[in-house]
């Protein structure tokens, strides 16, 4: 099992043999490899899974959201209440 971080396309970069995209994490945009999804295509609206710079996983709002959750849930740390 890994930990991937949820985020959405941008755009993709030119040059890298078309293996590089600009995504949004959470505000922060980032480049990552779409390479080991060969068989998938990313145009700027895309919810992807990143797991150390890579793309691991093409996914939707949904997915991504329950993504982010879950990521939340775990830094809370045991005996940590959820806000008011």
């Amino acid at each position: 099992m890994c930990l991937g971080i949820p985020g959405q396309v941008v755009h993709m970069l030119d040059g890298y043999g078309d293996q590089l995209a600009l995504v949004d994490v959470a505000g922060e945009q980032r480049k990552v490899n779409v390479g080991m999804l060969q068989e998938e295509t990313f145009a700027p609206g895309d919810w992807v899974i990143i797991h150390m710079g890579f793309v691991v996983e093409k996914t939707d709002e949904a997915g991504a959201a329950a993504a982010m959750s879950g990521l939340e849930l775990m830094g809370r740390g045991p005996g940590v209440e959820d806000p008011p």
